[in-house]
């Protein structure tokens, strides 16, 4: 049987702000920097991530 596996972080690929899970909240909250504040985050998400877990 296959697991879903989200994602636990993500990098805007514009600004380069980063975000983590944050499983209490179940929202993304910003890691470190917060990056350009009128940024339209471009999220580093492509097709090389696969959420499925055999």
């Amino acid at each position: 049987m296959a697991t879903i596996v989200p994602p636990r972080e993500r990098v805007c690929e514009r600004c380069g702000r980063g975000d983590i899970w944050d499983e209490e909240s179940e929202n993304w909250v910003v890691a470190d920097d917060p990056g350009d504040p009128f940024c339209l985050h471009d999220w580093d998400i492509n097709g090389t991530y696969n959420p499925v877990d055999e």
